[in-house]
């Protein structure tokens, strides 16, 4: 092994050192030379031998500057690289041998300095190629075999090993996968997969072997879809490159007009030469790809794939962003909204016997009303004797009693607690999955697909960078698709549109501006084609939409799209400013050429100059420019992370608030007060400590990063009504008679303590997680 990875090492050396030669690098090395050589024979008192030094500088120069004008001229460009060969042409022909060679060099180094930026900026789509995995290691009965992984087929077992690159999606067969997911995610940190969980091929394994349950092949697979979207980017020109193009337009001829009016007014050809030399458009040919390009490079840093510099110009001029709802502006997955007990039972029972019931069923709901078990920490029981009936639901024994979970019978009669969940999931456009035991329903739990935590902070952000119109297209029902429309300040919500009714509103919409469509299912790909920019969001989307994409989110973060945003325009401000620059720059010395304030050797100096500082100023955007999203200590997101995880866990007094405000409803029995006293403890033992800590911990950390402690006065006011409303809770208990009941004065009051607690608790967690948790993720 030490053999193997020295002989690696040896050979990474060797390449390092020996890299072949390119066209650029070979003429700078000659122009360099010819440069040095002559102002070695001009010191040493040879000035014939100089002159022919730098003649010889020259006339290299002029066979490769040929060649470039006439790729240009190839693909139907005005080639402004001409301007550079009438400048060697015209010092070789005034005898202007030092000008035409210092011209040479400006012209090397130019072409140079632009491969090596290129190289730079395109360093990580090469490394995404360089990364792509050829072999996979198949478990089978006679043992462990390695094949090409073209050859890994659906529902096959693979062993990959620590630091291997997974080759095609799957799923964790045994022991939990660590994973560094930073290739396609761009988040530096390790993540965790349980068994089952899915894995997408182009992570790396970043602890134990661990075996894999192959789901798809690899050409289907999620890293094939965005090496194919890389190996296709940087491939157009931008048209912000074409804009210099038509900049060089007017400019070659400008160029051309002044040159001969110096000459005829001044009868010298020296000064028509000076004219051309300071005239040579490096900074009009370089400067914007170079910008452009690195773009780029700065989008797939943060797990954006843009297919080519076209998309990212594009979606720096764009006005109008066109979403889909599912999955982008919302998880995508359902989560337990609420859960709902009858009288007798609490809301925590209720879902430990849905969670238990469903640990096998496949259906999605089911999987989210288990995730929510598991995140309050509910002990499961193993059910026995599941069935499943498709559309219906599950049923089995669960703790010795007959349970069931699913869809309610449409003929049976409901009870008034039951018949106020159906009133709530209508309001709230959520699915209901009702469990019952020994046939009796004793239980709601509410499931909805919620917003994103970063979907507000991310179209607050793209406003702010120049999107003007925000508009959601659903194939969803309008009434949730208007209440996700209202929460987010969207312009306009389409609802119940069809795959063509999308592309049709895709279009009305570019007729009015320059328009981004977002969306990750196969029924957006059609849309996403339509738009001036497709994004699909791949890290869960469908392959059809990625395929169908301009630009790629291979991470599951819908504002990485506003990240992106932010970079195509300063990448685009930045590539014009240079060209821009660059060209006035050169208009300025062009006049003080004509009037023979600047001999061609001077000239050439400065026009070397003029190009390395637009082109340096051009690779700015390659620096991380974190103004969207603001920097945190890692000790803040540690806390941000564990204030997180103590929301998911107080959703259970969140539910006991609402389910002890219900039963007040029914009357003030004994019932009613023990699930008020039981509110009273949460809310001493749990809840308000976990707020206490939030204003004295977590605000603190928060306000050198966002301003000051302005910026968490309204939460610290949030948490201020949340103390006043429990304590109130608690005087209402002390108030209690001598039969521990309440008088009837005090029962709308404690009702409406404990609906306010609720609705407090539910939008002050609401907007913590929209404007701090989503900072960390």
């Amino acid at each position: 092994m030490a053999t193997v990875t020295a002989r690696k090492q040896l050979r990474r050396l060797f390449t390092a050192l020996f890299v072949p030669p390119t066209p650029e690098s070979v003429l700078l090395i000659v122009t360099t030379s010819a440069l040095l050589a002559g102002g070695v024979c001009r010191l040493a008192g040879a000035p014939g031998l100089a002159e022919l030094c730098w003649g010889l500088g020259t006339a290299a120069a002029v066979v490769p500057a040929v060649g470039w004008v006439l790729d240009t001229l190839r693909h139907g460009r005005a080639g402004v690289d001409l301007i550079a060969v009438l400048a060697l042409g015209g010092t070789l022909a005034v005898h202007e041998y030092l000008a035409g060679a210092l011209i040479a060099l400006m012209l090397a180094s130019g072409r140079t300095l632009e491969a090596a930026a290129q190289r730079r900026a395109s360093h990580d789509l090469r490394a995404l190629l360089e990364r792509a995995p050829r072999t996979a290691r198949v478990r089978t009965a006679s043992g462990v075999s390695q094949v090409p992984s073209s050859e890994v087929a659906v529902g096959d077992l693979l062993v990959v090993g620590p630091g291997e690159v997974v080759p095609v999606d799957g799923r964790v067969a045994d022991v939990p996968a660590v994973l560094d997911e930073s290739a396609l995610t761009g988040e530096p940190l390790t993540v965790r997969r349980a068994r089952g969980e899915p894995v997408r091929s182009g992570v790396v394994n970043g602890g134990d072997a661990f075996e894999l349950r192959a789901t798809a092949t690899e050409e289907d697979s999620t890293y094939a879809g965005i090496v194919r979207l890389a190996r296709q980017a940087g491939a157009e020109s931008a048209p912000v490159v074409r804009l210099a193009d038509r900049y060089a337009a007017w400019f070659l001829p400008l160029s051309l007009a002044v040159a001969a009016v110096a000459w005829l007014l001044s009868g010298s050809a020296v000064r028509a030469v000076a004219v051309l030399v300071v005239a040579t458009p490096c900074p009009l040919l370089l400067a914007a790809p170079v910008a452009v390009v690195s773009g780029l490079s700065r989008a797939s840093r943060l797990g954006v794939v843009v297919r080519d510099g076209g998309a990212l110009e594009n979606l720096g001029r764009a006005r109008t962003l066109l979403l889909d709802k599912t999955g982008t502006l919302t998880g995508g997955r359902p989560r337990v909204l609420d859960v709902v007990a009858a009288p007798g039972w609490k809301p925590a029972q209720v879902l430990r016997l849905a969670a238990s019931l469903d640990q096998y069923s496949p259906h999605v709901l089911a999987q989210a009303v288990v995730d929510a078990a598991r995140e309050r920490g509910l002990r499961l029981s193993v059910p026995a004797e599941v069935s499943e009936e498709p559309g219906r639901g599950a049923s089995g024994v669960v703790a010795g009693r007959r349970t069931a979970i699913g869809r309610r019978d449409e003929d049976a009669r409901l009870p008034d607690w039951a018949r106020s969940v159906e009133n709530r999931a209508l309001l709230d456009g959520a699915a209901v999955a009702w469990l019952s035991v020994d046939g009796d329903p004793v239980g709601a739990v509410l499931l909805r697909d919620p917003l994103r935590p970063d979907a507000p902070r991310t179209l607050r952000r793209l406003r702010a960078s120049g999107i003007r119109r925000l508009v959601m297209l659903t194939g969803d029902r309008a009434a949730p698709a208007r209440e996700v429309g209202a929460v987010l300040g969207l312009d306009d919500v389409r609802a119940g549109l069809t795959p063509a009714g999308k592309v049709a509103a895709v279009r009305a919409e570019r007729e009015r501006a320059v328009t981004v469509m977002v969306g990750d299912g196969v029924n957006d790909a059609p849309a996403l084609a339509a738009a001036d920019i497709g994004v699909a969001m791949g890290a869960r989307g469908s392959t059809a939409s990625s395929e169908a994409a301009d630009i790629v989110l291979t991470t599951d973060r819908v504002d990485r799209l506003a990240d992106a945003g932010a970079i195509a325009v300063r990448a685009r401000r930045i590539a014009v400013q240079s060209a821009l620059g660059g060209m006035a720059l050169s208009l300025a010395a062009m006049a003080a050429a004509a009037f023979g304030l600047l001999p061609p050797a001077a000239g050439a100096l400065l026009q070397e100059g003029i190009d390395v500082a637009v082109i340096l100023n051009a690779l700015r955007v390659l620096r991380d420019d974190r103004q969207g999203r603001p920097v945190l200590p890692p000790s803040t997101e540690a806390l941000i992370r564990r204030f997180a995880a103590e929301h998911d866990d107080l959703q259970d007094v969140l539910d006991a608030v609402r389910d002890a405000a219900d039963r007040l409803s029914d009357g003030a029995g004994p019932r009613s007060l023990d699930a008020v006293r039981e509110v009273h403890r949460l809310l001493t033992e749990r809840l308000l400590p976990h707020e206490y800590a939030e204003e004295h911990q977590l605000y603190p950390a928060l306000a050198p990063t966002l301003g000051g402690p302005e910026a968490t006065a309204t939460m610290s006011r949030a948490h201020a009504e949340i103390e006043r409303l429990s304590r109130r809770v608690a005087t209402h208990l002390t108030l209690t008679g001598p039969d521990g009941a309440l008088s009837p004065e005090q029962l709308d009051d404690l009702r409406a303590c404990l609906y306010g607690l609720h609705s407090v608790l539910r939008l002050h967690f609401t907007q913590e997680e929209e404007s701090y948790f989503s900072l960390a993720q």
